[in-house]
């Protein structure tokens, strides 16, 4: 049997193969905490990472936003390497990394599709953020645990791109493969739909992305709850997602959006990289508290990595 992710040591972490890794998610029975870390940012404290800080404040998974896999680079991962341009690339920074914090590590891939009309300004995404073959192959190599098909603001990532490269990825990424998206990526379709979610489950994902309910303009309890049944049926699990800058919000909205979600089913809560100043950190500690109850969140802040 796999320790829940929630209790789990940095030591059991380590060892957990991909199925092993899906099946503690499960049995933390939807109080699983990610954090969302932009990598070429530098934390609040400078000379720590943003993935020790949310650790500190109760992550259970670090995601990694703008993470290039033809650049890999995390500020602050190495002594003196305190900001973007003095960050020299390093294959091994996702190990790295794993050692400050003991958690599982992703990155966001991104299947960008160049046709797309949209409805804000394009945001241009680096090859090595692309989804592709290469980049699936060099995620596996850099020892990334899961990757998370989804797109950034303005970025023209499309649902049926998702699903084609969750196929993709299958077959070049041994981790585990969420998708789906967290907001429009500026691309005018369902956010969310029961269609959607079919495709990627038939293509393979092993979990489905969906906005937190009460972060994206329209997406109602039903429309998540439907999602949460469907992937529950066919033995996948769900992410929601707090990606629309309302990780900066008051407590009290974050607390909200947690209990809600944790209702609906959601497997495991993320909280995303809009803010990683105080308020933002501090956000990771009220969503943890919210879903598990101060014990969890204590026991998560406080144990060593070196367990």
């Amino acid at each position: 049997m796999v320790q829940r992710l929630i209790s789990a040591t940095s030591k059991e972490i380590k060892k957990m193969t991909k199925e092993e890794l899906f099946q503690s998610i499960k049995a933390s029975e939807g109080r699983v905490i990610l954090s969302e870390n932009v990598v070429v940012q530098a934390s609040v404290a400078g000379d720590i990472t943003c993935a020790e800080l949310s650790k500190a404040y109760g992550a259970d998974m670090i995601l990694l936003n703008v993470f290039d896999v033809n650049h890999p680079i995390v500020v602050a991962a190495y002594e003196g390497q305190y900001s973007a341009e003095t960050c020299i690339p390093n294959d091994d920074v996702v190990n790295r990394l794993k050692e400050l914090v003991g958690l599982p590590i992703g990155m966001n891939v991104e299947p960008v599709d160049e046709t797309a009309n949209l409805e804000s300004t394009r945001v241009d995404v680096a090859p090595g953020r692309k989804a592709s073959v290469e980049t699936f192959k060099k995620a596996n190599k850099l020892g990334l645990d899961f990757i998370l098909l989804t797109g950034n603001p303005g970025t023209g990532v499309t649902n049926e791109l998702i699903a084609k490269n969750v196929k993709i990825a299958k077959e070049h990424f041994d981790g585990v493969i969420i998708a789906g998206k967290m907001h429009s990526a500026g691309v005018d379709e369902p956010v969310v739909s029961l269609e959607s979610a079919q495709q990627f489950i038939d293509a393979g994902a092993d979990i489905l992305l969906v906005p937190a309910v009460g972060t994206v303009w329209g997406i109602t309890d039903q429309q998540v709850k439907e999602v949460v049944d469907l992937a529950h049926a066919n033995g996948k699990l769900v992410m929601s997602a707090i990606g629309t800058s309302q990780e900066s919000a008051q407590p009290d909205v974050i607390r909200e959006i947690g209990i809600r979600n944790k209702i609906l089913g959601v497997d495991i809560q993320h909280i995303g990289d809009a803010n990683m100043g105080l308020v933002g950190i501090e956000n990771i500690k009220e969503l943890s508290d919210a879903i598990r109850g101060k014990r969890h969140t204590v026991a998560r802040m406080a144990r060593s990595i070196n367990r």
